[in-house]
């Protein structure tokens, strides 16, 4: 069962070019990949990061929401796919989903079924696993630059003030 951040995490531009960085190297001994679909709205801003760093031409978006399953508990809701790439261009290719974070895990593997249901080999990628949260025994994100148990709270978050940020694990999926 999933628990409750500790503690929340602040990071600076420069954290975050740390933890690029560090997926950089993962992800080039990796081999190279065809395509990348951004998770939105949180993998939007690694995922242009990743796909500049490693000339990435064909990227892609996934938007996915969770709405209440039957008596209102939101982690029995099945996914809801606002926007995803075109069978087409998943088929056949070796693609890299990226996100901020891992917490509950739904989106992610959400994702990786689409993609691989379309006939793509999907590898997940994020900033940061949060196994503490993740509603998944063995699954895990393929790549990812740090684990944690905090809530974390990119700079890209900041700018809408403080106090926007969710308390709980409602915005982390």
């Amino acid at each position: 069962m999933p628990t409750e951040p500790l503690r929340n995490e602040l990071l600076t531009w420069e954290d975050v070019d740390v933890l690029i960085d560090v997926l950089l190297g993962q992800l080039r001994e990796a081999g190279p990949f065809d395509a990348l679909v951004m998770i939105t709205r949180g993998g939007i801003i690694p995922g242009g990061m990743i796909c500049e760093a490693l000339d990435i031409q064909d990227v892609l978006t996934a938007a996915v929401r969770f709405t209440p399953g039957l008596d209102n508990e939101p982690l029995a809701a099945w996914p809801q796919f606002l926007q995803f790439p075109h069978d087409k261009l998943l088929e056949g290719r070796r693609t890299l989903i990226v996100d901020d974070v891992w917490g509950s895990g739904r989106t992610n593997t959400a994702v990786q079924g689409r993609v691989k249901a379309a006939g793509g080999q999907p590898a997940s990628c994020v900033l940061h696993f949060n196994p503490y949260r993740s509603l998944f025994n063995k699954a895990r994100p393929d790549y990812f630059a740090a684990t944690t148990d905090a809530w974390i709270v990119y700079p890209w978050e900041t700018d809408r003030g403080i106090d926007h940020i969710p308390s709980g694990p409602v915005g982390q999926n």
